[in-house]
């Protein structure tokens, strides 16, 4: 595996196995690897012959008062793990590589509308950071594949927005995310929770299913008050369970607008803090069809 760190270095080698008429996969973390992380890799090798992963960590994407400082960071270890997967190329960019001077007078990328609900209403900064970052990795990197999770939906589906308005020729492919025994999300950040937090973090999935099961009683969504009821209804069960839960949302698949009378493709969105911990899931419902 190459480690650089250069945009110069990297564009050659990505420019080498283009000229070898190799497909390019990119995979951007922040590091602190887990098994959702290898699941993205190990995607990207079956959709690409020649993989890059990039790993930093994004100041743009962290609100004041949130955890960037402390952010998790195992760069030895994360190394290993992507030299035994295969990884071509370990994109290790400098602060001064993807800011050049001052931050606050930066170009910024953003998707505007869907880029304001439910993640960007309680983290405002959160995806003009995300869509400027891979928007800038994605012009260095010139990928033809770029993988990420679904366990951050709203994060994809503005990736993909995106890719589609500037015009990138990337296919943005999403994994399902990867779930401990007891079914909660993998996240670097669940670090941060105790091990009896650790069990009650399982709950926000499982208050989810529940909350499928109810939709699935009716082949399409019957009214936007039998949604409200239902989210605000979920909401409860989640603060008795001692979340602090900032939004529960069923809204549509294709571009996350609040669900309406005889949808079927819908997502249930939740963000949820537990202790030190803000935990997000998701789930996608399939209504059935009439025949």
């Amino acid at each position: 595996m190459n480690k650089v760190q250069r945009v110069s270095s990297l564009r050659a080698a990505v420019q080498a196995a283009h000229k070898d008429k190799k497909t390019v996969g990119f995979v951007p973390t922040m590091g602190n690897l887990h098994e959702g992380h290898l699941a993205l890799v190990r995607a990207a090798k079956l959709r690409a012959d020649f993989v890059v992963v990039s790993i930093y960590v994004n100041p743009t994407q962290f609100g004041a008062d949130e955890d960037l400082d402390n952010y998790p960071s195992t760069p030895d270890e994360d190394a290993r793990l992507l030299a035994e997967l295969g990884v071509d190329v370990l994109f290790l960019p400098e602060q001064a590589t993807m800011y050049p001077g001052e931050i606050s007078a930066q170009t910024v990328v953003y998707v505007p509308k869907i880029g304001d609900l439910y993640c960007g209403k309680n983290r405002p900064e959160h995806f003009y950071g995300v869509t400027t970052v891979v928007s800038r990795l994605f012009n260095m990197v010139q990928p033809d594949v770029a993988v990420f999770g679904k366990k951050d939906y709203q994060q994809l589906v503005i990736i993909k927005r995106m890719t589609e308005d500037l015009a990138y020729p990337i296919q943005v492919v999403g994994v399902d995310t990867v779930r401990n025994e007891s079914g909660l999300a993998l996240s670097s950040r669940n670090g941060y929770l105790t091990e009896s937090q650790l069990k009650t973090g399982a709950k926000l999935q499982e208050t989810l299913r529940w909350m499928q099961s109810e939709l699935s009683e009716h082949k399409s969504v019957k009214s936007k008050a039998a949604l409200a009821r239902l989210e605000k209804q979920a909401k409860h069960r989640l603060k008795e369970l001692g979340f602090e839960p900032q939004y529960i949302n069923i809204v549509r698949q294709v571009d996350l607008m609040p669900a309406e009378k005889g949808d079927q493709s819908l997502v249930i969105l939740a963000a949820a803090p537990l202790g030190k911990a803000r935990l997000i899931d998701n789930l996608e419902v399939e209504l059935a069809v009439d025949n």
